[in-house]
Order: C-alpha cells, then structure tokens, then sequence
C-alpha cells in the first residue's frame, strides 16, 4: 500500500468519509488513492478558504471532523480565515497538508515555507510523520484528537481549539510500505471537568444570576434543562451573540443572545450579581475602543465555571434541573404567522420574510452581519424549528462556505445561507462547489452596496472620516457587483429582489426546489 492510499483507508476507517479539497503536485498521490477508496467522498473547492469552511459547517453539523486536503504552506495560508472561524467555534477539522519530498525540501523552491509556523496558529495537534509506517498511526492519532479520545499531548501546539493538522513529505505519500491503522476512537475519552454543585449552589442564592450558555448547552436537550432552571431560579439565559451552533425557533425554549455592542451587554447585564458558564466564555468585546473596557462583564458580577469552553455542560445543566425543578417542563416558543412585510426591501423588513416563509429544520449559515444584527434573532424567533450556524471567529467571507459543509452533512435538511455583500465576495467560488454537488442551499445576498458595519467602526473607534477618499474605503457600488450574473456564471440560478414581496416569492420558489439557488436582495 501507498503511503497516500494509508491515509485515506485510516481516515474511512476512523469516520471520516469527507474531504474538501484545494491539491497540488504534492497531494496527487493522495487524489489517485480516491480512485481505489470510493467511500471517500473528495470535494473540489475552487478555493482554500471554501474547502476550509465547509470543513468547518460540516464538522458543526456532525460532530466529527472532515478533513481538507492543502498544497503546502501557501494553501494551508489561503484557508486560515475559515480555520480561525473553525477554531473558534471548537469545530473538528482534520486538515492533511502536502509538503515537498525530503530531498526537494532542503533546495529551497519557490512554494517552500514554515508550514508548522502557519498550522500552529489553529491546529491544536501537529504531526509530521517520519515515514511511511508511521503515516496511518499519525493520522488515526490526529482524528481521535480532535473528537477527544486519546492522549496526544505529545503533538500539542498550545493552540486551543479541536483542530488537527498533519503535514505530508510527497515522497511518503508516492512511496510503497504505508500501513493503515484502525480507528483508535475507543481509546478513553479526555475527562470534562463539571462544577455543578458549585453552579448550583450559585444559581440557588436568591441573588440575580445569569446563565451563558454554549457548546452542547445550546441543543435542545441543553436549552430545555436551562429553561427549568430559569424557572425554579430565576435566572437569566444568555448565548453569544453569534454561536457555533444554535437550535431555536417553534418548540424550543428562548435564550438571548448577547448584544454586539459593549454598552449594550452591560444593559442586558444589569443587576446581575454572578454570571455562570456553561461551556462559554467569558464575553469580551470583539475590538478594542479608546476609553471603553474590552471586557464585558461590569464590575460587581462574579464570574462562576460550570464548565469551561468546549467542555460538554449538557449534562451538568441537566442533573441541575433534575434537582431544582424535578416538576417544571419546558417552555417551547411558540409558532408564530406575522404577517409578510411590503414595500421597497431594507434593513428592518427584510429578516420577516425569512422568518415568515423559513422552512421547517432549516439550517441558517447566517453572515448576515449589519443587517441582520437589529432583526433576525426576533424575526425568526417563532419560525420551525432551525439550526443557526454564527460567525464565531469573525473572520468573514465564512457564510457561503460554512453552506456547503452544512448541506454535505445534511443532505436532508434545507440549507439557508444569509451573506452579507463585501463578505459574499471572499469565498464567491463557493457558489461553483453548490452547483457541481448540487446541494440544496438557497443563499440569499443582502445588497447594501457597502461594508456598513466599518462606517459605524470609524465613529468608534473615534477614527475622524468623514471625507470622500475614506468614504470609498466602503463603498462597493463604483462598479455595481451584480451578484445574478456572479450567480450564473458559477453555475447557480439566481434572482433579483428589491421589494419584500419580490423576496418572499422567491424564496418561497427557492427553497421549495431542490438544489442551489441565489437571491440578491437590494436594500434600500
């Protein structure tokens, strides 16, 4: 067996049956290893970042890592922006990274570089495997690292996260004697630390508590034993304002997410004397602004663990409200029918037509940004039952991308995908990998001819600009993108809306068809 046909039957053996790709002259070893291995399902992205993203969607939906396939330094650079969001996000990615044959290293070449430098920045593990005997047992290692099982504390970079990168010499990919290795996902699993007494005793003091949850908090299991603890306490619920994974709307108790906006979280904080995490972490401002506090929680509120970032908490939160409220249920959000807006689409209409016409177990990939920071959450709040995909790590160009993992995950379920215009345009080729995959993803582009969210930064930040040249630094209307014929020439169908009315039959025609479709709505 080839080095390169190792991997591949490691990764099938160990559940990884996905992999988006970007290969080059070093990786074909591992593209003809497809041809033997049909469970492998290779992707082409015309893109690192694309490949990197869905990684990332599909590793939300599934729990368990994909893998991307990179060509050396400069690929792996390429898809860094969606390895931050993945990172953040605690997503399992399995990236493998070709690198040059152990007698072309040394000469130096044009793509050659410091790929462990670039992979340490998001992997959590890294491998190097010395030879071919070693590539399966590298590549076992890494899968069950990033799921959890194992000790690869050896291989830790002190990067945190769920990320595993292996960096693959040519030669060991084209050479004969690589061993494939079974899955090593039923060594012991890492030990979650949970303070559930100390949570509860907190919860349980007749003082204002908050509760911010993630992680597997925000399931429905999760999200149901919070609701009981709510009530038996009185506590608050809070998320991030943009979480990895979110399951709301119809039938699914409510939780808030956290204001964008420093000032506005202190609000919501207000009166609040402990604030417990589970399976969060402690809110800070996304930027640093001159004379304001980047930390978010205001001062008189302690700060408890129930359990750490990426640590479960479901079953913490749980034996909680078994204890506290054994005789509460649940309280689902009801079903709401709001009446579809009219008129010339903007920012504050446009969100009801989704969540009016949203289809049942959706899944909203929502980058979104301005425009749907104001409405979304409350326009879709009594919509069916969905899951919300967040921009977690910030990085855009993440929300088409993050589709098509969702939609190779799912194939099941419809996929929404909520962009924002200036991010749309990072990862537009993503559109190209819907159309050759035909997955059921409806994009919808919210056209506001602009990167609004940095005109409001550059009062912020208390940046003086209110001239023609720094107004051109976000503007995107000199020339028009015209995101149909993007669309089209990507191979997607597409339309045009400029009014709530054109936008709701659209979508409503969209995500009743199978397959990808594009709308560009303009707002006014």
């Amino acid at each position: 067996m080839k080095g390169a046909e190792a991997i591949v039957k490691t990764m099938i053996d160990s559940d990884v049956r996905v992999c988006f790709g970007n290969p080059g002259t070093s990786e074909m070893h591992f593209v003809a290893a497809l041809d033997r291995f049909p469970e492998m399902r290779g992707i082409l992205c015309l893109f690192e970042g694309v490949a990197t993203g869905a990684a990332d969607g599909y590793g939300r939906m599934t729990r368990r890592p994909a893998a991307t396939l990179l060509h050396l330094g400069p690929g792996l650079g390429n898809g860094l922006a969606n390895l931050h969001n993945a990172r953040r996000a605690g997503t399992p990615v399995l990236n493998v990274v070709g690198e040059h044959s152990s007698e072309h290293k040394p000469l130096d070449s044009p793509l050659d570089s410091d790929i462990d430098a670039v992979a340490g920045s998001v992997s959590a593990w890294l491998y190097r495997p010395a030879d071919g005997a070693g590539l399966g047992r590298d590549v076992a290692a890494a899968i069950a690292a990033t799921r959890g099982f194992g000790d690869a504390s050896a291989h830790r970079t002190g990067t945190s996260g769920s990320i595993a990168t292996v960096v693959v010499p040519a030669d060991l990919s084209w050479s004969d004697g690589g061993v494939a290795v079974p899955s090593l996902l039923n060594q012991p699993a890492s030990d979650a630390v949970v303070a559930a007494d100390a949570a509860e005793k907190i919860l349980c003091s007749g003082e204002k508590t908050a509760l911010l949850l993630d992680g597997d908090a925000l399931t429905e299991e999760g999200l149901n034993a919070a609701d009981r603890i709510a009530q038996a306490t009185g506590a608050l619920l809070f998320c991030p304002t943009w979480p990895a994974v979110l399951h709301r709307g119809a039938g699914i108790p409510k939780v808030t997410p956290l204001a964008y906006r420093g000032e506005d979280v202190r609000a919501q904080m207000a009166g609040v004397r402990h604030l417990v995490l589970a399976g969060a972490r402690r809110p800070v401002a996304s930027f640093g602004y001159p004379g304001k506090n980047g930390d978010l929680v205001p001062d008189g509120i302690e700060v408890h663990v129930l359990a750490e970032e990426f640590a479960p908490a479901l079953s913490g939160l749980t034996g909680i409200a078994d204890r506290v409220a054994p005789d509460r249920e649940p309280r689902p959000v009801p079903g709401t029918l709001t009446a579809l807006p009219t008129g010339a689409l903007t920012r504050e209409n446009w969100a009801w037509v989704i969540g009016g016409l949203l289809p049942r177990g959706a899944i909203v990939c929502d980058e979104s940004i301005t425009a749907g920071l104001g409405t979304l959450a409350e326009a879709t709040a009594g919509a069916p039952a969905h899951d919300v995909l967040g921009l977690v790590g910030l990085a855009i160009g993440q929300g088409i991308p993050l589709s098509v993992g969702a939609a190779v995950a799912c194939p099941d379920r419809p996929v929404v995908c909520l962009e924002a215009d200036g991010s749309a345009m990072y990862t537009i080729s993503g559109l190209w990998t819907q159309a050759r995959e035909n997955l059921d993803v409806t994009t919808v582009v919210l056209n506001n001819r602009s990167y609004a969210i940095l005109r409001a930064e550059l009062d912020r930040v208390g940046a003086r600009g209110a001239g023609a040249a720094s107004a051109r630094m976000f503007d995107l209307s000199q020339p028009e993108l015209d995101f149909v014929a993007l669309s089209h020439g990507m191979g997607v169908p597409a339309t045009r809306a400029r009014t709530a009315e054109e936008l709701a039959d659209q979508f409503a025609a969209a995500t009743r068809r199978p397959g990808p479709h594009l709308i560009e709505a303009v707002l006014s």
